[in-house]
């Protein structure tokens, strides 16, 4: 199930905080609900998946310790458990909010889609991951009933294509020779040809976000010019992450780099709080 992934679902409170509506109570305990559901779904994205990889993950140096490519599991097992998952989490979003589960049902079937085909095309399969970030940020927005920020979905798409392309290069230069074996479409990608992606992907990261926080837009919709400061820690953030991935061979996995990095630890914490402070603050 993949417990420790589920801080990608954080996403969906993007929308709550730049929403201003963060201490409103009924938000609060719709985006806490819909994070639940969104993190059952995927944990049962997360077993199909699995289970269709199986016989190419037992090539992996590190995905062969899991539990269906070790043999700790079996495919019935997960099956069944990926089925009650899915319909219950869907289910109960619903009764939630019916749009919000529409944003569950698409982000199922693109993950089945690419489960059984999008990942073996280039370029392609990383932004399909990339979608599905921002169907998070989109179901976040829908839960509580606010427009979703087009300088939001910008940012969110910019950055996990950064953290995707940043993840396959880890993967062709873990897996070597053996590469294409593991993951076919990793034959159509270099090393160089990632680091021109991740160079684009980096710069407009960090301009969109820079832009939103001076943009009039949001100047009027928070009352303050301030948050532009926040620019360093997200500055900090892209540049501590590049330097895990290009001198520590770290970027594998970005849920574990950004919960065993101290350094990433504490600067996510001093963006958290510095942009709540910014936009509550008055």
């Amino acid at each position: 199930m993949r417990i420790q992934q589920w801080i990608k679902n954080l996403f969906i409170f993007a929308a709550l905080i730049f929403s201003g509506n963060l201490f409103y109570l009924i938000d609060l305990y719709l985006t806490i609900g819909g994070f639940i559901l969104f993190s059952l779904v995927s944990s049962g994205v997360y077993l199909f998946n699995d289970i269709v990889d199986i016989e190419k993950d037992k090539l992996h140096p590190v995905k062969s310790q899991r539990p269906l490519p070790s043999g700790k599991l079996s495919p019935k097992t997960a099956f069944v458990v990926s089925v009650v998952l899915i319909v219950f989490g869907i289910s109960i979003s619903y009764l939630l909010q019916p749009n919000f589960a529409l944003v569950l049902l698409l982000y199922l079937i693109l993950n089945i889609w690419y489960s059984y085909q999008l990942k073996t095309f280039v370029i392609l399969d990383v932004m399909t991951i990339s979608a599905g970030f921002v169907m998070r940020v989109i179901g976040g927005a829908i839960i509580i009933g606010v427009p979703t920020s087009e300088w939001l979905i910008i940012c969110t798409i910019l950055l996990s294509l950064f953290l995707g392309f940043s993840k396959r290069r880890h993967e062709l230069l873990i897996l070597e020779r053996h590469a294409n074996t593991h993951r076919p479409v990793l034959e159509h990608y270099s090393p160089y040809f990632l680091d021109q992606m991740i160079g684009i992907v980096t710069a407009t990261t960090v301009m969109s976000y820079a832009l939103y926080t001076i943009s009039e837009e949001t100047i009027h919709k928070f009352g303050t010019k301030n948050l532009i400061y926040t620019v360093p820690f997200v500055l900090y953030g892209i540049f501590r992450y590049l330097y895990l991935v290009h001198k520590k061979e770290g970027g594998g996995n970005p849920t574990k780099i950004m919960v065993t990095d101290p350094p990433l630890i504490v600067n996510l914490i001093l963006w958290i709080v510095s942009a709540i402070i910014i936009i509550y603050g008055k």
